[in-house]
């Protein structure tokens, strides 16, 4: 899949993603010809984010009568105590390699999602997480310019974010993430090297600083043969 191709199924997905997500379950969604049309995409791209979105149970398609958005999943809070943000603690050494870092608009989806306007610029960022050198994670980070600015690839490969945002002066304090179960799609499975649709975890996690301000929006794919998540339950 060529970049260009990965890019507008990236598009489709954050669209069908914010239909998904500001309307009630069972709201009927355009038919493939309409988004097709809307998004100046091929029914190939468009059907591929569509089955990949009914497959993670968001949309459901009902023969003969379309597409509709599916029933909330059902939500259990996992807490930890004295966690630190980030990546969960894992064995291994860990790296990261930025495939990516370049600025945009943020868009509908991830601007509601950073609390910023539509228009308003952030630095995206793809990068490839290794475990003992092997690829075990892709990640899309975004931030707001107007929270650093001046952000490189070093910030994302050395330290990490969140030592080059105390850098800048800004203090995150708290992130809520969710975990989900999912498949790797053709990008996903080329950069992982792994088969297409291998099961695979979802990670959504949005953090703010000390001043309330959403300074994160990250989108994580982890392998589900090579990672999995252990949570320490006090029953005291």
């Amino acid at each position: 899949m060529t970049r260009a191709v990965a890019h507008k199924r990236e598009r489709v997905r954050d669209y069908l993603l914010e239909l998904v997500e500001t309307r009630p379950p069972g709201t009927s969604i355009p038919s493939e010809r309409t988004l097709c049309a809307l998004l100046s995409v091929s029914r190939p791209t468009l059907r591929a984010a569509v089955d990949e979105l009914v497959h993670n149970g968001l949309l459901v398609r009902e023969h003969g009568r379309g597409m509709f958005v599916a029933a909330a999943k059902i939500t259990q809070e996992l807490v930890g105590v004295d966690t630190a943000l980030g990546v969960p603690r894992a064995d291994g050494q860990w790296r990261s390699r930025v495939l990516e870092l370049t600025r945009a608009p943020a868009g509908a989806r991830v601007g509601r999602k950073l609390g910023v306007s539509p228009a308003a610029e952030v630095t995206l960022v793809t990068r490839l997480r290794l475990a003992d050198g092997v690829p075990i994670a892709l990640e899309w980070l975004h931030i707001p310019v107007a929270v650093a600015a001046d952000l490189s690839t070093v910030d994302f490969e050395g330290a990490g974010l969140h030592a080059a945002l105390r850098a800048r002066g800004v203090l995150v304090q708290e992130a809520t993430q969710s975990i989900e179960p999912t498949v790797t799609d053709e990008t996903e499975s080329g950069l992982l090297g792994v088969p297409l649709l291998t099961p695979a975890l979802l990670f959504e996690r949005r953090t703010t600083d000390a001043e309330g301000r959403t300074v994160e929006y990250a989108r994580s794919i982890y392998r589900g043969d090579r990672y999995r998540i252990v949570s320490r339950l006090s029953l005291a």
